[in-house]
């Protein structure tokens, strides 16, 4: 089948089992072949086409509302609403979104890309319809690995109070981005094992329903009887017990099975879970027999061997820098400990995790409770490290202010992929932790230049033991720079002169230091002097160097990678105000709006945050100083 031609996912309703096989088959060819050139988010795609294609011939989208949690499985919901033409711009800049958009399709209802918010967002379109008195189904469909996300728990936990039609679909892989942990996925793992408790269950009520009703006695044993049922079939029926009907485990490969189940659900009152196992890059063998989440999100490969392809002979990641060296420094502080929450692959903790078990914890879907777990483990005189994505610490963000600020806690952050991210877009860009870090009190924020000052902040973050730290550090690799032997301690709050001049001053940090050295050098050859200063402590600021800059009249530009409101811009033109420096100082970075996705390099074109604009914005305040001294 041709679906570049599909339009809307109406066609499914005529077609027979036989034929949903054949799609299927279509779909995973079509996913393969495309993802190989664009990559992207290919294990859980491939391990959910049948769910999918059921979902869509039962149920009437956009009127049902189908809410994707996380998102990462929605490529087959995109095909089959009429985007399979738009595959090749997949992820690459204003083309097709990683997730669901809202304004990309009628049938995008909810926006996602962090984890465990369907069922939040369910509920409130459920309680919306029954206001307003519609008849629309409302379907989230979640991943085993989200529900270990306390907001889900959470929503579970009021869903079944107020007992809202609502039919949840719990897509059980046995993996997010890493194998699941935890009681919970326990727990599913043994529902797994213990067949159709529905059915058995009917079966016994038809059974009680012929007993003659020979007074309240009897009717209430039968009904004790039945009720008991759940604990003898399924180990900790925790569904049932907050109020659900719960269906499974079915075969989310099999759509009669699947096709069957939707239908008693439709006819179901109140709330109902469906618990639906499959196989995460299902008719793939290198995505299928995936164990530690490399084929979860991946780049460009070679479909015949399933070869990632990556350039020969890269400098490392950063986030094996930083993992890297936390495991050299864990082998003399037996104080260091490792927490992530599902993030070991991506956070480059593999290594560190075989080397030290006992000291390495991988919490699931669960930030906050990483966060403050680490701070427990702080006040016992240990040495936590917390790896986390910047776009996930936003959601610990109050534990970082209640539990690790506020107690002044020895926790130290590794915030990754810091700055913009690209193809993961507007859910996962890292430009937020400057503004909602740097005015807690207590809290040391810095980022390298590159990879072996980086490691020397690293061993500084141990050694400091006056609060938390965090270290922030971009996507990808580093530059190549020749890596020290031996770790040494940088003074904390002490910036780094790159290049002297007379003219102008650049203020700047991380990646964009090599955009300041390259607009500086353009400068020269307009006879214009600028310093570049190395700016690696967001906070505390290097107030000497400061007072030094703005008594000498040098106009500023600071350069940051993050948003711009409550920046590291904002900081400086803080500090100058707060003393009475009257000097031009000009802010480079984020805009006030949501970043999309596309390449790194296209997107700080769009929003001008390149080397000549630097260099426009030097030549514009440079220029107003000579007119002064003219």
């Amino acid at each position: 089948m041709d679906l570049t031609k599909i339009t809307s996912p109406q066609f499914l309703k005529k077609m027979s089992i036989a034929e949903l096989e054949d799609l299927s088959a279509d779909v995973r060819k079509f996913l393969i072949e495309q993802l190989s050139t664009t990559g992207g988010h290919i294990g859980p795609n491939l391990g959910v086409v049948e769910l999918t294609i059921a979902l869509h011939k039962v149920f009437d989208s956009p009127k049902d509302k189908f809410l994707w949690d996380v998102g990462h499985q929605a490529y087959v919901h995109k095909i089959l609403t009429g985007r399979a033409c738009e595959f090749g711009t997949l992820r690459k800049y204003q083309g097709l979104c990683g997730f669901p958009k809202r304004n990309e399709s009628e049938h995008d209802v909810w926006e996602t890309g962090h984890s465990s918010t369907s069922l939040s967002g369910a509920m409130g379109m459920a309680a919306a319809r029954d206001i307003k008195g519609t008849k629309e189904y409302v379907i989230p469909i979640i991943g085993d690995g989200a529900l270990t996300g306390g907001m889900a728990l959470e929503a579970l936990n009021h869903i079944g109070h107020e007992k809202k039609d609502m039919i949840v679909i719990l897509n059980d892989n046995e993996m997010s981005i890493a194998p699941n942990v935890g009681a919970l996925h326990s727990a599913l793992g043994r529902m797994r094992t213990a067949g159709k408790y529905n059915w058995v269950k009917d079966e016994l009520e038809v059974l009680l329903k012929k007993i003659p009703a020979v007074g309240g006695k009897l009717a209430s044993t039968a009904e004790r009887i039945k009720d008991s049922l759940k604990y003898l079939v399924v180990s900790g029926m925790f569904f049932e017990e907050l109020g659900f009907t719960y269906l499974g485990p079915i075969d989310g490969h099999n759509y009669n099975d699947l096709i069957e189940n939707l239908k008693y659900a439709k006819k179901t009152e109140g709330p109902v879970l469906i618990h639906v196992v499959t196989k995460k890059g299902k008719g793939y063998e290198p995505a299928e027999s995936d164990k530690i989440g490399t084929w979860h999100g991946i780049g460009p490969y070679k479909i015949e061997t399933g070869d990632v392809l990556k350039p020969v002979g890269a400098p490392p990641a950063w986030s094996s820098v930083v993992s890297e060296t936390v495991r050299k420094i864990a082998r003399e502080d037996e104080r260091v400990v490792a927490i992530t929450p599902a993030m070991p692959v991506g956070s480059k903790l593999e290594n560190f995790a075989k080397e030290f078990p006992e000291r390495m914890y991988d919490v699931g879907i669960a930030e906050q409770h990483a966060v403050t777990m680490a701070a427990g483990l702080a006040t016992q005189g240990m040495k936590p490290f917390v790896a986390i994505y910047s776009t996930f610490l936003q959601r610990a963000y109050d534990q970082v202010v209640h539990d690790v600020c506020r107690q002044n806690l020895n926790v130290f952050f590794g915030i990754d992929r810091s700055g913009l991210v690209g193809e993961d877009g507007e859910t996962h860009q890292g430009v937020f932790d400057i503004a909602f870090l740097r005015h807690l009190p207590n809290m040391v924020l810095m980022m390298p230049k590159d990879e072996n000052e980086g490691q020397h902040l690293v061993y500084t973050a141990n050694k400091y033991d006056g609060g938390p730290i965090a270290i922030r550090y971009p996507r990808g690799n580093g530059l190549g720079v020749k890596m020290d032997e031996e770790l040494k301690e940088i003074p904390i709050g002490s910036w780094e002169v790159l290049k002297e001049g007379t003219d102008a001053a650049i203020l700047t940090f991380g990646t964009t230091i090599g955009m300041a050295l390259e607009a500086a050098e353009a400068l020269s050859k307009d006879d214009l002097s600028v310093k570049v200063v190395n700016a690696r402590f967001i906070k505390p600021m290097d107030e000497a160097m400061l007072h030094d800059l703005f008594k000498s009249g040098l106009p500023v530009v600071t350069i940051e990678e993050a948003v711009l409101q409550g920046g590291f811009g904002s900081a400086v033109v803080e500090f100058a105000s707060d003393h009475g420096y009257t000097n031009r100082v000009v802010r480079m970075g984020i805009p006030d709006r949501f970043i999309e996705h596309g390449s790194v390099a296209e997107l700080m074109n769009e929003i001008d945050l390149t080397a000549a604009k630097v260099v426009e914005n030097v030549k514009l305040i440079s220029s107003r100083r000579k007119q002064k001294r003219a």
